[in-house]
């Protein structure tokens, strides 16, 4: 246990070498940073109570789920039963209650009416049920109705993808290290370290960024349109820009081009150099739009966002190559989000915020001072007792120690964790138990001489003999950060996450590291006695 080759000291102290390398740009000002290797730009995140910043939680309405999926299921109801052989003729369409019912037009082709229905409707998971039950109600009356199962289902779907868009949008902000996690069923927590003015973020995320281009309905009568009605098969939107000075405007309901075509929107400038956004379809979209708006020329259409137009410009020629511009009273900020949202794709769902908080960088500079003093104290409390209690033995312990404390800096840097005052407790406690092993160790070691093993023989006993009560303590520790780690979040996983690296590393430290110096001197002092 005691004889190691020199491959094999080359074997436990590399690892320790490199993570006290990759410890170092931790401690680097960012400009000196910038200019190492790529594979040395490892840092260790300052989480949002050291570094100051913003943190929102959003929470979204499953209604507005349900509703939207009610809504896809009506125009899909309707398209499926319009284009069949032969057409199945029905009446309007009610949504009242949360599902969908109408009156098929001939009896005899409910049946047929229903076959169609049927493959629209999809498994919800693993629960065994569809997302949408269809039944006759009245022997001619088609009633589809959402299940709780279906609209659980459509709820975690649109969250994670909720989740996704949010991450997006932040990214391209260029804000550092966001931490952005869904909590509960319907609510995601957004943290941004550095931003001490949350209103962009808010407005940002805040935007579904649903994009539409419809045609304006010139046959809608104003008197009727600014009491809220419109013909059938057009609607009444709110236009708050409209030069008539009618806040509101009647467009048809179908959309002729929607966000999910885009590919790219930037901000810019029109000829007057009024605030502008340039978007780009791919090649289904840029077809479409091509294709209506050359079948439509001199008519206005509508650009909609989230539910409200923008504007309402005619369409003078073709608009032809796949891109085209939205103005609207922008100004460069609001444009350029607008850019962003539309970029990162739409919300699936509306999200508002119910929670705020800012913390200021003064207040995360006195945590990390005050955990930098306790870290301090911890370290020199520790090595004090060690070096009084253990002598060379506690020196060897002591260095174990300042090895471990730059290996989970380094273990941190290199898996981009997120460094919290919680996580800084986590230090002070790996601190003050890293040395436990080294306790269990000697103390065997001390035992071993009382019963008049020799020098060697007692120090290979102790290790041998100690390292498997070491191994057992620290799997029940892992055991406990493992939990926290998996059912905790925000401060409670920061906790985990140092506890659980500081765990692994303090083993190998206390336990192969000291045994390599403890047998570097027994090779070359020959002891015949040990001053413990």
């Amino acid at each position: 246990m005691l004889n190691f080759s020199r491959s094999m000291v080359v074997a436990i102290i590399l690892p320790l070498l490199i993570g006290i390398l990759c410890a170092v740009p931790s401690f680097l000002p960012d400009t000196a940073v910038e200019k190492l290797p790529a594979f040395m730009q490892t840092r260790v995140n300052l989480g949002l109570d050291l570094s100051g910043g913003s943190h929102l939680l959003l929470e979204a309405s499953t209604q507005d789920v349900a509703k939207q999926r009610l809504t896809n299921m009506e125009e899909q109801v309707r398209t499926e039963l319009r284009r069949g052989d032969p057409r199945i003729a029905i009446g309007d369409i009610s949504s009242r209650d949360g599902k969908l019912s109408f009156m098929v037009r001939d009896p005899a082709q409910v049946d047929a009416a229903v076959e169609r229905i049927r493959p629209l409707t999809q498994g919800a998971g693993l629960t065994g049920q569809r997302d949408f039950n269809v039944e006759v109600v009245n022997s001619s009356t088609v009633v589809i109705t959402p299940t709780s199962a279906g609209i659980n289902n459509a709820v975690k779907s649109a969250m994670e993808v909720a989740t996704e868009v949010i991450r997006k949008r932040i990214d391209e902000m260029g804000t550092r290290e966001p931490t952005i996690q869904q909590q509960g069923d319907n609510r995601i927590v957004v943290q941004v370290p550095g931003l001490q003015n949350p209103k962009a973020l808010k407005d940002l995320l805040g935007q579904t960024a649903k994009l539409e281009f419809k045609l304006v309905d010139v046959t809608a009568d104003p008197a009727e349109v600014a009491q809220g009605r419109a013909p059938v098969g057009s609607e009444v939107l709110p236009y708050p820009d409209n030069p008539s000075r009618v806040p509101v405007i009647a467009v048809k309901r179908q959309v002729m081009v929607s966000g999910e075509d885009l590919t790219d929107a930037t901000q810019g400038y029109d000829q007057n150099n009024q605030a502008i956004v340039n978007i780009r379809f791919n090649g289904s979209g840029g077809r479409k739009f091509g294709q209506v708006t050359s079948q439509n020329v001199n008519r206005p259409f509508a650009i909609i966002l989230d539910g409200r137009v923008l504007s309402a410009p005619n369409i003078n020629e073709p608009i032809l190559g796949g891109s085209a511009q939205i103005s609207g009273n922008f100004t460069v900020e609001s444009a350029n989000q607008l850019a962003i949202a539309l970029r990162s794709g739409k919300l699936p769902v509306a999200l508002t915020v119910v929670e705020e908080r800012t913390v200021g960088p003064q207040l995360g500079a006195d945590s990390i001072r005050a955990g930098l003093i306790a870290s301090i104290i911890a370290v020199v409390a520790v090595a004090a007792f060690m070096f009084l209690s253990y002598g060379r033995f506690g020196i060897y312990a002591n260095i174990a120690v300042a090895i471990n404390v730059l290996v989970i800096l380094g273990v941190m840097g290199i898996l981009g964790a997120t460094l919290t005052l919680p996580g800084i407790a986590g230090f002070v406690l790996t601190i003050g138990t890293a040395v436990d092993a080294n306790v269990l160790i000697y103390e065997r070691i001390r035992e071993e001489r009382r019963r008049g093993r020799g020098v060697v023989q007692a120090i290979e006993y102790g290790y041998k003999e100690a390292s498997r009560t070491i191994f057992e303590a620290n799997v029940t520790h892992a055991i406990a950060g493992g939990i926290m780690l998996v059912l905790g979040s925000g401060p409670i996983k920061g906790f985990a996450i140092v506890l659980l690296i500081g765990i692994a590393t303090s083993v190998y430290t206390a336990v192969t590291f000291t045994r390599v110096l403890a047998a570097h001197w027994l090779r070359t002092q020959r002891p015949t006695e040990i001053n413990i």
